[in-house]
């Protein structure tokens, strides 16, 4: 969520105005001008008591001042917004991971979960301390005839375990070496309410006949989500992207 409102006015405002009416004040601006479009989810209330420097039983107050004006509705999944117009544009269906290959007869395909620090690139991007552990899910296949090797490695955010029910459910059982089916990651994500958004990167490393894709995902509060390194075997084959670009207004 941008911010698009002056924030230090919430806390040296008028101190008649109870503080749950200034932040539902911020909130409305937010969605009026914007910032969340039609239909989207609105973060956790543990975000929005961060994002706005509040307590959680402000967040709920002044998400209730919406919900009376008809701005949000909460269902199991958390609040939406509810003003008229469309719905947010989904992106186009991601292959998780970046590079998984379809049904291969006779080729080989292994994936795995651990519970562990991730690469310091990967730690980086999605904020975590150096050294602390996430999920971190291991890709590796190869075609029947032996060539065409690909490596996947992707480290999950905090926000994406804290948000997407399905996924946190692989920590306690994250020990490396069972396989794990994530497939359906992205459509995790999407029911529980976040927008995705992706990067790929690619180059060819100095170091062979190979390339590297690294994808970024984050959601529509710029949260990052996870982030992929593939290597691919480029001289024995190349990766196929497809592009959906929405309709000329």
């Amino acid at each position: 969520m941008a911010r698009t409102t002056p924030l230090d006015h919430l806390h040296t405002a008028d101190a008649d105005e109870p503080l749950y009416q200034r932040v539902a004040a911020l909130l409305v601006s937010e969605l009026t001008g914007g910032t969340v479009p039609p239909g989207e989810r609105l973060p956790s209330e543990r975000y929005l008591a961060a994002y706005y420097g509040v307590s959680r039983e402000t967040v709920r107050q002044a998400l209730e001042v919406l919900r009376d004006r008809g701005l949000v509705a909460t269902d199991r999944r958390g609040s939406h917004a509810t003003l008229p117009g469309p719905a947010p544009h989904l992106t186009a269906v991601l292959t998780f991971p970046v590079g998984a290959r379809g049904t291969d007869r006779g080729g080989l395909q292994r994936a795995t979960v651990a519970w562990q620090p991730p690469p310091p690139h990967h730690a980086e991007v999605l904020g975590l301390a150096p050294h602390r552990p996430t999920l971190v899910h291991r890709y590796h296949s190869t075609a029947a005839d032996g060539r065409g090797r690909r490596t996947a490695v992707t480290s999950f955010s905090a926000v994406a375990l804290n948000e997407v029910e399905e996924l946190a459910r692989y920590r306690d059982r994250a020990d490396g070496t069972s396989s794990a089916e994530l497939r359906r990651v992205y459509d995790w994500m999407r029911r529980a309410g976040l927008t995705l958004y992706h990067r790929d990167a690619i180059v060819r490393p100095d170091d062979g006949p190979s390339m590297r894709v690294t994808r970024y995902v984050h959601d529509q509060y710029a949260r990052p989500l996870e982030i992929t390194d593939l290597v691919a075997d480029a001289q024995q084959e190349a990766l196929v992207y497809e592009f959906t670009l929405p309709a000329a207004g």
